[in-house]
């Protein structure tokens, strides 16, 4: 404290209170850093998108269940097809099998429909987490590491549709701790987040390498790091949604198969789940990553 006395008194501004030199600036963090050059990047961005900015959560929400719409008209125009597959090869007694299609049909229809038009969100989503996992049962892809990792990014995307809903919802879950709207979106949000990037890392782990896929590879992984951590998530879920859009229509070209060829269906299939996920990354850029992240924890302090 005497040193403090003796320096105010000389009014000697180049020492700090402990006696060395006075910094002139702390010289900024790498995050810091990298948190200036994205601002920009997104300030653009904004720029860009601000016509269909009003029109994302709908071109969010119909996205995500896409591929839900696309496996109901798959099922409907390949009855005798899966009939056969489920009988056959699964071992599912004749009148279970038609009664599996036709509720997994009808579920998905209206609990999509539901998604779309906003309506009973809690109960569609659970809907459709409920195709999923009797999918998985049905057609024997539970130990499927790709269609598991797949499914869980499809699966954030919904949960993303569940926290942009409680936003215009007061409801709580009956027999359920009682959290307020802003806590189940907070957690939900932070759930999302990190089940959507597991597309990627099913893509990082399958196929063949090349330069092209290795870069790809890295810049995709440092933007799932950033989207789980919620550093710049709306900057990183924008890359994710060019990325995943790029490789989509490079990659899973169905259109381009002939009508009989063996991957057709697969590279559909693969298509509309990639889009669904795109789906929820968009919900993401709307709405932001939510309280649990580096972003929000930024403008607190």
């Amino acid at each position: 404290m005497a040193q403090i006395r003796g320096t105010a008194g000389y009014h000697l501004g180049n020492q700090t209170p402990f006696g060395g030199p006075k910094s002139e600036g702390a010289d900024p963090s790498p995050l810091d850093a990298i948190r200036e050059q994205t601002s920009k990047i997104e300030d653009v961005l904004d720029t860009i998108s601000e016509p269909i900015k009003p029109y994302l959560p709908a071109i969010g929400r119909f996205l995500i269940v896409v591929t839900f719409l696309e496996d109901a008209l798959r099922i409907i125009t390949q009855w005798n097809d899966q009939l056969v597959y489920l009988n056959s090869y699964r071992h599912i007694p004749g009148g279970l099998t038609h009664l599996f299609l036709i509720i997994n049909v009808l579920t998905m229809f209206a609990c999509s429909t539901l998604v779309i038009i906003r309506k009973y969100s809690d109960y569609a989503v659970a809907g459709l987490v409920g195709v999923v996992i009797t999918q998985a049962l049905g057609y024997g892809l539970i130990f499927d590491l790709n269609f598991f990792l797949r499914n869980l990014s499809v699966v954030g995307g919904l949960i993303m549709v569940l926290s942009d809903s409680w936003v215009r919802k007061t409801k709580a879950f009956a027999g359920l701790p009682t959290l307020d709207e802003k806590d189940r979106k907070m957690y939900f949000q932070l759930a999302g987040r990190i089940l959507l990037i597991f597309l990627f890392i099913g893509f990082v782990f399958s196929g063949e390498w090349s330069v092209w896929r290795i870069a790809v590879s890295v810049i995709g992984l440092i933007a799932c790091v950033m989207v789980v951590v919620g550093f710049k998530a709306k900057f990183s879920a924008t890359l994710l949604v060019l990325i995943l859009s790029v490789f989509n229509v490079l990659v899973n070209n169905f259109w381009t198969l002939h009508e009989h060829h063996p991957h057709k269906d697969f590279a559909k299939y693969d298509f509309f789940q990639i889009l669904s996920i795109v789906g929820g990354l968009l919900l993401l850029v709307n709405s932001g990553p939510g309280q649990f992240s580096i972003d929000e924890k930024k403008k607190v302090y």
